[in-house]
């Protein structure tokens, strides 16, 4: 059976969004192109900033997604990371609380894509 291995995050400004993501996750593309970059973040898998066609990437194309980040450890290691990122200047779009899941928060990519960070399932 095949699994999933590329997640595309649709964005206006690939070069932009690829500083954005480079800096937050501290990880650099395997494959840089003007409307499409790729990010190798597992053997096989990549998590790529897509533009779209030319005609696609204005600020009017709905570009909304959610990335998540399972991180290992307790409550705390998910409220350091958030403090980590605050200090980034992210856009916060729900701060650190308890879910059902465990500890979460929200924030925005520049184009309103959502990055969720929760504890390792």
């Amino acid at each position: 059976m095949t699994a999933p291995n590329l997640f595309l995050i649709y964005v206006q400004d690939a070069e932009a969004a690829t500083a954005f993501y480079s800096d937050l996750f501290d990880i650099e593309p395997v494959f840089t192109s003007p409307r499409y970059v790729a990010f190798e973040v597992a053997p096989g898998v990549l998590f790529a900033l897509w533009t779209g066609r030319n005609e696609h990437a204005v600020s009017t194309t709905p570009r909304v997604s959610e990335v998540g980040l399972m991180i290992p450890g307790t409550a705390a290691a998910i409220d350091n990371l958030y403090e980590r990122w605050v200090k980034k200047n992210v856009t916060v779009i729900e701060a650190p609380y308890d879910d059902v899941f465990g500890r979460t928060f929200v924030v925005a990519d520049p184009d309103g894509n959502l990055i969720r960070v929760a504890p390792v399932d």
